[in-house]
């Protein structure tokens, strides 16, 4: 797509300059965060203008903070839900404390970095312009298993993490920008299930460790606990998040926020002829 090598074609480049500096590592995550971020931002920004002749109202302030707010809480809550039923069901244990409060800018420097790009890439464009032509429920499937595709790339991968991620994080956060028509609700979402996972229980995030606040393990069998990949190719993980994204596409629908395929809406002046 074009909107996708505009946005992303000038942060590739920042990126590899960033890393040229050679850095300190407890900086290097921070400041690709500091020039990361602003640049998809003003990407996006630039192609809406220039190509869509219209404003960025995906990102649009107005009901920003309420609405990042409300996905920071949404995210948090998920997670903890998670790890609550795998530590009662015996697959997640906290085994102590984990670094020192210096690993935080990295922490959320990843967290920032991950849910700002893939909420702009995924929901922002790829769901957003492929409803306009496929409605909402086909838009929302294709984002969710082009999402979950884009996982099978992290370490300990495999075909179930991949579909995990799809059904889990693709339609819940699918679901989240329905709902408001803004990024904002699924970039806290994401950013503060990532936050919560690596950040706080100090666990795999989609087969990435970094250390957190605390240190835990998974045991048992890989369907339950998500083995090295960690809680988001458990089964656990996906029922309850697939309640949640259920509950917000309901939301969505009650709000008048799904959108007919293009070949339907064509057809409706004639049925309303007729």
């Amino acid at each position: 797509m074009i909107a996708a090598v505009f946005v992303l074609a000038p942060v590739l480049a920042l990126q590899a300059l960033v890393r040229a500096l050679a850095l300190p590592k407890p900086v290097r995550l921070p400041v690709m965060a500091l020039v990361a971020i602003p640049a998809i931002y003003f990407a996006l920004r630039a192609y809406v203008r220039l190509i869509e002749r219209r404003g960025l109202n995906e990102l649009a302030p107005q009901g920003a903070l309420k609405q990042f707010a409300l996905g920071l809480a949404l995210g948090a809550v998920l997670f903890t839900t998670v790890a609550g039923v795998l530590h009662a069901l015996g697959a997640f244990k906290i085994t102590g404390g984990g670094p020192a409060l210096q690993v935080l800018p990295n922490l959320i420097a990843m967290a920032a970095v991950s849910s700002f790009s893939e909420e702009v890439l995924v929901r922002g464009i790829i769901f957003r312009i492929s409803e306009e032509a496929l409605g909402s429920w086909l838009a929302l499937l294709l984002s969710a298993a082009l999402f979950g595709l884009g996982h099978l790339g992290n370490p300990h991968a495999n075909v179930w993490s991949a579909a995990a991620i799809a059904i889990e994080a693709g339609i819940l956060l699918g679901a989240a920008y329905m709902v408001t028509r803004s990024l904002w609700l699924p970039i806290g979402l994401h950013a503060a299930w990532n936050f919560t996972e690596a950040g706080v229980f100090g666990a795999a995030t989609s087969g990435n460790e970094l250390p957190g606040l605390l240190h835990s393990t998974t045991q048992g069998p890989e369907w339950l606990s998500g083995g090295a990949f960690g809680a988001e190719a458990s089964v656990v993980a996906v029922v309850v998040c697939l309640i949640a994204g259920v509950a917000l596409i309901a939301l969505a629908v009650r709000r008048g926020q799904v959108i007919a395929p293009l070949w339907c809406r064509r057809l409706t002046p004639l049925h309303s002829a007729a």
